[in-house]
């Protein structure tokens, strides 16, 4: 036993104790409109349609819950498959945090204003940039909403083509 009573943790094998996290933001960033969300029997019937891998409807729930958490590989690969996202998502804490990143980044982008402010921005200086930032920063402040830390900004690398 370790300290406290409890026994001693084994990191060998990875946990998937957020797996119902990790389902859950991937079905919210598929499906933000809740309702249009497809249910579990539908989504599982999709899963099986576009990867040809079955999950049973009854079985996502329980994943999506959190109810179960011992799911193959061969699933996982078919969650996967169907997000879009590396199997590492599930299993890597660096991985989902990157994954998980990039989605809010998609799920702002289909916000059309959002959009517009971004293209908006494209050649603007460097100062007015950061003059936006912190415009933008204050808003979210005034509003109480989430700070955005470095850590969840996405990654900033040179122009596209």
């Amino acid at each position: 036993m370790g300290r406290g009573g409890s026994a001693p943790r084994d990191t060998s094998r990875p946990l998937l104790h957020d797996l119902d996290e990790r389902l859950g933001s991937l079905i919210t960033a598929l499906y933000p409109d809740e309702r249009k969300r497809p249910g579990y029997a539908r989504l599982a019937r999709l899963i099986r349609e576009s990867t040809g891998g079955t999950i049973s409807a009854t079985y996502l729930w329980e994943l999506a819950t959190g109810r179960k958490r011992n799911v193959t590989l061969e699933q996982l690969a078919v969650l996967a498959e169907f997000f879009g996202v590396p199997l590492e998502y599930f299993i890597n804490d660096e991985v989902s945090r990157r994954v998980n990143t990039q989605l809010a980044l998609a799920v702002a982008l289909r916000d059309t204003r959002v959009r517009k402010l971004a293209l908006r921005a494209e050649g603007l200086s460097s100062a007015s940039l950061d003059a936006l930032l912190a415009i933008v920063n204050e808003a979210r402040r005034v509003e109480n909403l989430e700070r955005v830390s470095k850590q969840q900004e996405p990654p900033v690398g040179p122009p596209g083509p």
